[in-house]
């Protein structure tokens, strides 16, 4: 399956979940916002939402710092 992972075509296998895609990229849930399809999804959703061939995710890392 192909996803459009934060605008780079990722092919990736066995991921059916944005959880699964959470955990096949290493990433930590509670530090990142998940974008799939235009849509912002709340984490506790990510278990539930299905992702499919051709599916756009953007991913957000927040950052801290600052003044």
């Amino acid at each position: 399956m192909k996803l459009i992972i934060n605008g780079q075509e990722r092919e990736v296998d066995n991921l059916t979940t944005l959880a699964d895609v959470v955990g096949h990229f290493g990433l930590n849930e509670r530090i990142i916002v998940i974008e799939h399809n235009l849509n912002i999804i709340p984490r506790e959703l990510y278990a539930e939402t299905a992702v499919s061939d051709g599916d756009k995710i953007e991913i957000v890392h927040f950052v801290g710092g600052g003044c």
